[in-house]
């Protein structure tokens, strides 16, 4: 799940492509559609917070994958959940890991841009939960 604070606003998704780009330095990528709002907010703003959601988190993966969502503030107000202090980007408690990172590039990918973003922190990080996994459009 990725989040991002836009002036006094709070935006979040699911996404379903994250991965690891670089070890040195730490780097990450995500996968946003073009023409959603999120990539215009992230080409805005360079500083977001991601969190690998835990097994147990499927039903608010669900909420950020949801079409016509509030705000993200409003989705996790029952979750535990804090501010990045770097990122100032809400980031979920109890998944497997939250970074916080700042963008370095932006690549246009057919109907998606990939913004590949150094790791500035990793914020917490699990190894006593399992993940939370999709595969053909199912939760493992």
């Amino acid at each position: 799940m990725v989040t991002v604070r836009d002036g006094r606003d709070d935006l979040g998704i699911t996404v379903t492509s994250f991965m690891s780009v670089s070890t040195n330095p730490p780097m990450v990528a995500i996968g946003v559609d073009v023409e959603s709002y999120l990539s215009e907010v992230l080409h805005r703003q360079d500083r977001w917070a991601a969190t690998v959601l835990s097994g147990g988190q499927r039903a608010l993966a669900g909420r950020f994958a949801a079409e016509g969502r509030p705000s993200a503030r409003l989705l996790i107000a029952n979750e535990p959940h804090h501010r990045g202090p770097l990122s100032d980007a809400l980031i979920v408690d109890d998944g497997l890991t939250a970074l916080e990172c700042e963008t370095r590039q932006r690549i246009p990918a057919g109907d998606h841009v990939l913004f590949v973003a150094e790791v500035l922190t990793v914020d917490y990080a699990s190894s006593d939960r399992d993940p939370l996994i999709r595969v053909n459009r199912r939760y493992l």
